[in-house]
């Protein structure tokens, strides 16, 4: 749900950038979970102080008191579980739900699965991977995706196999 991007100030808080609809969103989850960059597992940290800086959050998280602790956490991804997450509205979908959902065209070819949702400011984009090794970077957005069903597991989208 965002990255930490650096320490901030001497006494342990963080500047995060969130990859949230509002900045402020994660502001409201009091329990965070951490993973530095590199290694696969989460780490949990209460949120003891926080406010948005301009596009930026700072925060203070427990056990972490000065700069040489908050440090070790730069780049470090920012995530809340599952289940403190409100349920997705009619016609809304978590973009994480979106991995591993098989991707069809309307000639109903298979493309592949997606293997990652990635951002890049305007709109998130699918990266498919077939199984004939071609991957294909869908734009997610109703131009070209038509239909998304995750308890189905499938994603139509209007993209043809060669492009």
């Amino acid at each position: 749900m965002g990255r930490v991007s650096a320490p901030y100030g001497v006494r342990g808080w963080l500047k995060v950038a969130p990859s949230t609809m509002t900045v402020d969103a994660l502001l409201g989850y009091p329990q965070w979970w951490l993973r530095r960059r590199g290694e696969s597992a989460w780490q949990e940290a209460g949120q003891l102080a926080g406010r948005v800086h301009g596009n930026a959050l700072v925060v203070q998280l427990a056990g972490l008191d000065d700069r040489e602790a908050a440090m070790a956490f730069s780049g470090a991804d920012v995530g809340v579980l599952r289940s403190a997450l409100p349920a997705a509205g009619a016609g809304e979908v978590y973009l994480t739900d979106l991995v591993g959902l098989a991707v069809v065209n309307r000639a109903n070819e298979a493309l592949g699965r997606v293997r990652e949702v990635q951002e890049f400011g305007a709109h998130p984009v699918l990266r498919i991977e077939g199984d004939d090794g071609a991957t294909h970077l869908v734009p997610f957005v109703a131009a070209y995706v038509d239909a998304v069903d995750v308890a189905g597991g499938k994603i139509e989208v209007d993209w043809h196999k060669d492009y």
